[in-house]
Order: structure tokens, then sequence, then C-alpha cells
């Protein structure tokens, strides 16, 4: 698969589960349904824009790097770097639509942000088994 489809069947199947997890959390914990899925949406279509950019750059630089492979510290920094990206992005979206705090809209983003620091670190994991690894990530020769 060329690293350009990959990257968009990567991210679409990421947020797909992502969507459908973020509305569930969000419905759990209290908020309105109509809101919890308004909120999903537009967390989604942010994270998806976000995953095919940073995605690229991350390819980008393993690809640059002479250690190929993704061990688990790579896997947890990748997880670490991508949502913490995220979650500087989504807060101030999270207390408009919600209409909370600033402080509020980050403790539930933490929340959230535990979830996907796991989801998204198993996530990789399994895209890898699945279609194996990326071309940045493999060893030359």
């Amino acid at each position: 698969m060329s690293p350009i489809t990959r990257r968009i069947v990567y991210a679409l199947a990421y947020e797909g589960i992502a969507l459908v997890c973020n509305t569930l959390i969000l419905a759990a914990i209290g908020h309105d349904g109509t809101l919890s899925g308004a909120v999903a949406a537009i967390e989604t279509l942010v994270a998806l824009g976000w995953n095919l950019l940073f995605t690229s750059l991350y390819e980008r630089w393993e690809a640059n790097n002479a250690l190929k492979g993704r061990t688990i510290a790579r896997r947890i920094v990748h997880a670490v770097l991508f949502e913490g990206g995220l979650a500087i992005m989504l807060t101030p979206i999270v207390a408009l639509i919600l209409s909370v705090s600033i402080t509020e809209a980050f403790v539930t983003n933490l929340g959230l942000l535990t979830f996907f620091l796991v989801y998204t670190y198993l996530f990789n994991w399994a895209f890898d088994r699945i279609f194996g690894l990326p071309a940045s990530a493999r060893a030359t020769g």
C-alpha cells in the first residue's frame, strides 16, 4: 500500500473507532447525548486533520532516523505527542460547545486523553501488525 493510502486508511479507521468511543465516554460522564455527539464529531474532524499531519511528520522523522523499527518507547512517544497536541487543540473547542470553563474542558480532555493514550498505542500496534510497518520504519537493505 502506498504511504498516502496507508495514512488515509490509518486515519479513517482510527478516527472512526475514536468517534464512537468519544461519544460513549462523554455521554457516560454525564454530558447531554446530543452535545456529546456534536463534540465527538467536531473532535473527530479536528483529529482527522491532525492525524494526517502528525503521521506525515512522524514518518518523515522516522525515515531520517538511523534506528529503524517501532520499539515500545517509540510507540509511547508517538502516542503522547499525538494526544498532547490534540488536547491542546481541542480544549477550547470542548469548552465552547459544552459551555464550560477552559479548566473544566481541560479536565474532561485529560480523562479522554487517558483513554486515548492507551487506545492510540494499541491501535498503532494492531495496525502495524495487520498492515506491516510503513517504509519509514523498515530497515533498508
